[in-house]
């Protein structure tokens, strides 16, 4: 009976979180919540994100088109917040993006970060199969919409569209990124918000003449509920960030509120989610900056008949 009412105290004092709460592995290792195989609502659709993107198997797409980036170069102080999953900075609506294949133009709402503790992972969408150190999301809505909820609500595929910035380690620190590593420190527990001092995303990402060439297709938020209505963008250039400057992430950041961190102490690692299946959808490739294998016959034809034309004359 002693042994049963030790082990009854034992299982009570284990931190649980509320049932439907959503989690990463490297939290239910610690905690009951529901983990990715678990996770509820559309998680286990058909047309789930992130995606391994084969590079030899995307089409090129002529009308994948330069973006217009609107007030991605305004300076402004912006609330940063750690949400208990991630670190993100509200961004407001006179932030917009046109073009690039897009129907519509779309607002900002806010961008936030994936990482690990290694520099060869945590990014949530692969590129031939490599994973790379930080993936960056700019989170928009079409004009239309008031808030994100409200697009969720929406009865389109399109009805949300995310710019992908993969993030590899550099040797050198960049600058772009020093105001927002500095901060973390601020907002090291869930809820904890504070302000970032001025800074405009051009700081964050490259220069526009450098996001002429990205992927394209078709899926869904990367958290749950896993809504499948967004238009997806992930840019071929790699944003570069020294190795201490990620590592910031997965040292100062927790999973758990303050209060929390006397049961059991969560680092935020390992926040993204693994590739999910590509099924029947297509990736698209606006082509600037590689040339790919269905593109070789278009290149050759020309080049053939100019060819033969100086042999036989």
């Amino acid at each position: 009976m002693i042994s049963f009412l030790m082990l009854l105290a034992l299982t009570l004092a284990q931190p649980v979180a509320p049932e439907s709460h959503w989690c990463y592995p490297s939290q239910a290792a610690k905690i009951t919540c529901l983990e990715p195989s678990n996770w509820p609502g559309y998680c286990h659709g058909s047309r789930q994100s992130p995606i391994n993107i084969i590079t030899e198997k995307t089409i090129l797409n002529s009308s994948l088109v330069p973006f217009t980036f609107t007030n991605y170069d305004e300076k402004k102080s912006r609330i940063i917040r750690n949400n208990g999953h991630t670190v993100e900075v509200e961004l407001d609506d006179s932030i917009k993006i046109s073009g690039g294949g897009l129907q519509d133009t779309y607002k900002a709402v806010a961008f936030h970060m994936h990482w690990s503790d290694f520099v060869d992972e945590g990014s949530e969408h692969t590129v031939d199969g490599k994973s790379y150190a930080m993936e960056l999301h700019i989170v928009h809505i079409k004009e239309k919409f008031q808030s994100l909820s409200e697009a969720l609500s929406g009865s389109d595929n399109d009805e949300i569209a995310v710019l992908g910035f993969l993030i590899k380690a550099s040797p050198q620190n960049n600058s772009g990124f020093v105001n927002l590593v500095e901060n973390l420190n601020d907002v090291k527990f869930q809820y904890y918000d504070s302000t970032l001092k001025q800074f405009s995303l051009f700081d964050l990402i490259p220069e526009a003449d450098k996001l002429k060439g990205y992927y394209r297709y078709w899926g869904s938020l990367t958290t749950p509920q896993c809504e499948e209505k967004v238009v997806w963008t992930v840019f071929h250039e790699r944003i570069p960030l020294h190795s201490s400057q990620i590592f910031e992430f997965s040292t100062s950041l927790y999973y758990n509120s303050e209060e929390e961190m006397e049961a059991t102490m969560m680092p935020m690692i390992d926040n993204y989610r693994k590739t999910q299946p590509l099924g029947d959808r297509q990736v698209f490739t606006s082509g600037v900056g590689i040339l790919l294998p269905q593109a070789w016959p278009m290149l050759l034809a020309p080049l053939l008949t100019y060819l033969l034309t100086l042999f036989l004359y």
